[in-house]
């Protein structure tokens, strides 16, 4: 989902490190005052213990708190549209350290219809975002005709809403899209399916889900590349829960676009 593949995470703990024994080179051997003396060591420690605070606040909230980022692609409209800014609580899931994300404190636990942001199982560098469908324990069964999910031998209750009339991907007919509210929690929410789009070869449709990780699908059903392609998420691979639009930014429908600013993500 991150189109940036450089590691920031990594970069603000080296950051973080690097400043901070600045900083207590300055506390220790300064006192805290400006080097009198003038060369580039002392400059790298001047500017190490000026920045160590701010290098070690944003990788604090960044880690612990909450993290900014941007949907690329159109798998979870219509919940989620390209162009869309999202706030991911950080400590939804528990305390996680940062670059090697050992859980330091456990606190929730996904449940379903949760929207989570998660590191990719098969390229860990790119962050990916889906719906999440199954627990661990639970039994899947994904219908590949009438497209709906099965959770534990029972049909997770759908209603159709009728044609999409809202945004559409550049590359999708909205004549063809049906919108339909899906039912994973009492509360439901919006997803899409195509039609004349048929059975697709998905390498995942049935399964029990093991311990320690989740089953996960787009809202955007037949544009998806979630569990159904490429298997299950591991636990350990969670980086937070959805949870509000900060932001909107794509030139087509700017303007329209700017109207999902504050919009809570269900």
């Amino acid at each position: 989902m991150n189109e940036i593949h450089f590691d920031f995470e990594a970069f603000l703990t080296i950051a973080s490190a690097l400043t901070l024994i600045c900083w207590i080179i300055g506390k220790v051997k300064y006192k805290g005052q400006e080097p009198t003396e003038k060369s580039f060591m002392t400059s790298v420690i001047s500017f190490g213990y000026s920045f160590f605070p701010v290098f070690f606040f944003v990788l604090v909230v960044r880690t612990f708190v909450f993290e900014p980022f941007r949907i690329p692609s159109s798998s979870m409209m219509p919940t989620l549209l390209t162009g869309d800014f999202i706030y991911v609580n950080k400590f939804s899931y528990g305390l996680k350290m940062p670059v090697t994300h050992d859980t330091i404190i456990e606190i929730g636990h996904p449940e379903r219809g949760d929207v989570v942001v998660f590191r990719f199982p098969p390229n860990q560098k790119d962050d990916y975002i889906k719906r999440v469908i199954g627990l661990p324990g639970d039994d899947i069964y994904y219908d590949t005709r009438s497209k709906i999910a099965y959770v534990n031998g029972e049909p997770v209750k759908q209603s159709i809403d009728g044609q999409y009339e809202g945004f559409i991907d550049d590359l999708q007919e909205r004549s063809r899209i049906i919108q339909k509210t899906e039912f994973l929690n009492e509360q439901g929410h919006k997803m899409l399916t195509v039609n004349g789009v048929g059975n697709q070869p998905f390498r995942f449709t049935k399964l029990t889900v093991p311990e320690g990780h989740y089953f996960v699908m787009g809202d955007n059903r037949d544009n998806s590349s979630d569990s159904r392609v490429w298997g299950l998420v591991p636990e350990r691979n969670l980086v937070g829960k959805a949870k509000f639009i900060w932001m909107h930014w794509r030139i087509p429908n700017f303007f329209e676009g700017l109207k999902r600013i504050g919009t809570k993500i269900i």
